[in-house]
């Protein structure tokens, strides 16, 4: 097999020297590297309609390139008619060639087609080297068909890295492409 992802590419290419350099790294088995992106669809009028459930594993599936797999609520709640058990939302976690290719679709197509984009928020790093995301419209992937969509609903899209500090994190994220916004305060 031939194939290599275009970011994987440009990974072992550009950005480990350029984060060697940034960083003073001793070895390459330092620079940090992205391990997973989770993208995680919460569905919270599940209680009331099964089928959305079922919408939301179709279209997750099919942004991801991988069967994504249902969420279950782990405690009952009364006030929002909830079960132990009950099946609330969808997961999925990207490795390798499909994480490549899902950041390189990310980056290329979907976050452009958010409407007034100017980049995203640079401040959702947890401290220890990942970053989470919110998208607001599962519409902006084009593999989606907006003729089927019954109900427009969002997701959260985390990204896992090796890296030991935000700082790291968010070289090795702009050297891979993310359009973050220009301000830091």
């Amino acid at each position: 097999m031939n194939y290599y992802p275009r970011l994987k590419k440009k990974y072992t290419e550009e950005v480990v020297s350029a984060l060697m350099e940034q960083f003073q790294y001793k070895s390459i088995m330092q620079v940090p590297r992205l391990e997973k992106i989770c993208i995680n669809q919460g569905v919270g009028e599940a209680t009331q309609d099964k089928k959305l459930v079922e919408n939301a594993l179709t279209e997750v599936t099919t942004i991801a390139g991988q069967k994504a797999v249902p969420t279950k609520a782990k405690k009952s709640v009364s006030n929002f008619k909830l079960r132990e058990n009950m099946v609330i939302g969808a997961r999925v976690t990207l490795r390798d060639w499909k994480m490549y290719e899902f950041l390189d679709r990310l980056i290329s197509v979907a976050l452009p087609r958010v409407r007034d984009f100017r980049g995203i928020n640079d401040k959702s790093f947890d401290g220890r080297g990942n970053y989470s995301m919110g998208i607001t419209e599962q519409i902006i992937f084009p593999e989606i068909d907006i003729d089927k969509v019954n109900k427009i609903t969002g997701m959260d899209i985390t990204f896992v890295t090796t890296a030991n500090t935000d700082a790291e994190a968010l070289a090795l994220l702009k050297l891979l492409g993310l359009p973050f916004k220009n301000q830091r305060n």
